[in-house]
């Protein structure tokens, strides 16, 4: 299966050589991870990145389901005795599950159909008669032959022999290829607002009489529309110019010598056939096809957002005081030690109706000096603009970094089994100041414990296939946590769990082990695991870090199958390990030819010596403070023309959400966004950059802000 898979991938992908994907896809069968194979098996796979070997794995699991499909429908035809080696062949041929459904409809198991009511009353050969087109006797006269039993008269066989006739012209491959093609191009979408639901569905206002070409109607469009319909605000079709379409049909269908009687009846099938079977069909599958279209357009968009939020620079090892904001029960403040750890919490009354700001200073001030703090977090709930005012005005008795920091899904953690488990003795908004300081402490480590759905950069995201939701946003965390690397001594069971060949169980027992024995001191240590046997800790060990372990490799991206090689590669320059990690120089006259060989390549051997280079590095940025405008603190604080600076917090397929320091966001419209011609938002933002914005149009009743960055200077 995997040669066979190799062959229709490769031709799929036209950029790699065959033994390249076979060698790919036995890798996979072998239980090897996708970070694994990206980063450590680049000789096999001919030096794939890490899109590349997951869109084989999708693809290879997406063939085997065809296969099994094919083979359920291969024995469904064949106990039917319908099996004709040619229908076989073509079976096994189709790569396409459209044209495999076609060519199964109409061997496919059928419910109570009026066409298989007519068959068991014996009026399949009138429907064939009629078909065929080619008897001069009436119809009737064609029917009388057929009425006996529960069939009552002429009019009965007819109308029997037609349902059948509809069913065949509703079956017919050709036909289904026509209407399918002609949806595809030409397809209208039209939505219409259910009387009565006008107030209910307000903010669908601009679909309650909406109609566009399907083509041209663009994913988060089609979402919405689809959206208010489950809500019951709109009534949702596709359709196509039906009369044409019947046209085409007959054309197809009732032949030109046909005596007329029949001809009219056979017209009428096909109509019957088109309108109450094929149609509705084919419309379902386009909608169908084109939703699954959208759910990819909005799960990639996500999934982006998401990736840059993990990737967000890191404040490093630093003490912060996290600050979850509130006017009547104050602002819950916790101080959190380099590793997050709880080192006391408090509250305090800054913001109104206390306004307590000499006692909210005094606390805050012996807080910061008691525990050494480097840096506040202030989350960007309700009161949070208003907290971080204050604060800019309170003299420190050392000098603190200030940072707002996004506290989307920091309550769905607090009130979460993994938080009650981290702080069983607090009660949930000191859980949620601790998350809002880790995000800032660590992003990455932090927001791997909340669901991705809950941590506001997505849209439609309850909208979609969450199945495939799921499996998206599970790769890119994997890929975030690998990509960056992880202290295996610092780090959660939740982190530990997206490491390459790690998983859930195995993550527990680590930390249960590290609990119960103390930090590792080698990777080697991490084979006395239970259930680390040598396939998991190959996968998982190069991702993995010993910050001080004796082996400085342990705490670089050099697996432990190659340390081998890095020492020999020491003793060739009159070096140890320590001083290749710290010695440039040195590094530099290592000759890298001598030391390749059929397993060992130039991209491994070139990783190894980028990795000595910087060894333990964060591939993540550095975190930059925030800048808002003092003087804008509402939304009745803007003007059209006002240029202000802002950040991104989500961006969408229409455009990019910017946190300008108050409680609405503005929205710079993707026409907005640049003065050349983009495809997407993400062309030209980030997540958590920083943007100047200029403002175009304020809606203070509907709290909305347009912004542009056309002709602003970045």
């Amino acid at each position: 299966m995997v040669n066979v898979h190799a062959n229709i991938i490769t031709k799929e992908l036209g950029t790699h050589l065959r033994k390249h994907v076979a060698a790919c896809l036995r890798l996979l069968d072998d239980g090897a991870t996708v970070p694994f194979i990206a980063r450590y098996r680049k000789e096999a796979t001919g030096g794939m990145d890490e899109v590349t070997v997951h869109n084989i794995k999708m693809r290879h699991e997406a063939l085997f389901e065809l296969e099994k499909r094919k083979e359920y429908i291969l024995q469904t035809i064949r106990d039917r005795e319908a099996l004709t080696p040619e229908l076989e062949a073509r079976i096994e041929e189709t790569l396409d599950p459209t044209v495999l459904e076609d060519i199964f409809l109409p061997y496919k198991p059928k419910r109570n159909t009026r066409a298989q009511a007519a068959r068991a009353l014996g009026l399949e050969p009138l429907a064939k008669m009629i078909m065929s087109q080619s008897s001069n006797s009436e119809p009737e006269a064609l029917a009388a032959k057929f009425v006996k039993g529960d069939v009552k008269d002429e009019s009965e066989a007819l109308a029997g022999a037609m349902d059948i006739i509809a069913e065949w012209v509703s079956e017919s491959e050709k036909a289904r290829n026509i209407v399918r093609a002609r949806y595809q191009r030409s397809a209208t979408i039209n939505a219409k607002v259910i009387p009565g639901k006008e107030a209910d569905g307000d903010k669908y206002r601009n679909y309650f009489d909406f109609s566009e070409p399907l083509r041209m109607c663009n994913s988060h469009r089609y979402l919405a529309i689809r959206r208010a319909e489950e809500e019951g605000i709109l009534r949702v079709s596709i359709s196509i110019e039906d009369d044409d379409m019947m046209d085409r049909l007959n054309r197809m269908f009732v032949r030109s010598t046909a005596p007329a009687p029949l001809a009219e009846i056979v017209t009428a099938a096909v109509k019957d056939g088109y309108r109450r079977l094929m149609r509705p069909s084919i419309e379902n599958e386009i909608a169908g096809v084109t939703k699954e279209k959208s759910d990819a357009g909005a799960i990639q968009m996500f999934a982006d957002n998401v990736r840059q939020l993990l990737m967000s620079p890191p404040l490093g090892r630093k003490r912060i005081l996290a600050i979850d904001p509130g006017y009547r029960t104050g602002c819950k403040v916790v101080a959190l030690d380099e590793q997050g750890n709880l080192l006391c919490h408090d509250v305090v009354y800054p913001t109104p109706p206390a306004n307590d700001f000499v006692g909210a200073g005094d606390t805050l001030c012996y807080m910061v000096d008691r525990y050494r703090i480097d840096a506040i977090a202030i989350g960007t709930g309700t009161g949070g603009r208003e907290t971080e005012r204050f604060l800019r005005d309170v003299v420190f008795p050392r000098r603190v970094q200030i940072f707002m920091v996004n506290e989307q899904g920091a309550s769905i953690y607090s009130a979460s089994e993994v938080a009650r488990e981290e702080f069983p003795n607090e009660d949930v908004t000191v859980r949620g100041a601790v998350s809002i300081g880790r995000r800032l402490l660590d992003p990455l480590a932090e927001l791997v414990k909340i669901d991705p759905k809950s941590i506001g950069v997505g849209q439609y995201q309850h909208d979609v296939n969450q199945t495939k939701l799921k499996e998206s946003l599970d790769y890119v965390v994997e890929t975030c946590v690998n990509s960056v690397g992880i202290n295996v001594n610092t780090a959660s069971r939740q982190l530990l769990s997206y490491v390459s060949g790690i998983g859930p169980t195995l993550a527990a027992n680590i930390v249960k082990y590290r609990t119960e024995n103390g930090p590792f001191a080698s990777r080697t240590d991490l084979m006395k695991v239970p259930r680390m046997g040598e396939k998991a800790f190959q996968q998982c060990a190069g991702f993995l870090r010993i910050p001080g372990a004796k082996n400085p490799l342990d705490n670089t991206a050099v697996h432990p199958e190659r340390y081998a090689l890095v020492k020999e590669m020491a003793k060739d320059v009159n070096a140890d390990i320590e001083r290749l990690t710290k010695d440039k120089n040195v590094l530099h006259k290592i000759e890298l030819d001598k030391y390749i060989t059929k397993e060992t390549g130039l991209p491994t051997l070139t990783d190894i010596i980028l990795e000595l280079e910087k060894p333990g590095r964060d591939p993540r940025e550095t975190v930059e403070e925030p800048v808002y405008d003092d003087a804008v603190k509402k939304i009745d604080d803007l003007h059209i023309g006002q240029e202000l600076t802002g950040k991104v917090n989500n961006i969408t397929a229409f455009g990019v959400f910017v946190d300008l320091g108050m409680k609405e966001n503005g929205l710079v419209h993707i026409s907005q966004l640049s003065d050349r011609f983009i495809s997407s938002p993400s062309d030209v933002v980030s997540i958590g950059q920083r943007v100047n914005v200029k403002v175009i149009d304020v809606d203070v009743a509907r709290g909305r802000i347009a912004l542009t960055m056309r002709g602003i200077q970045q």
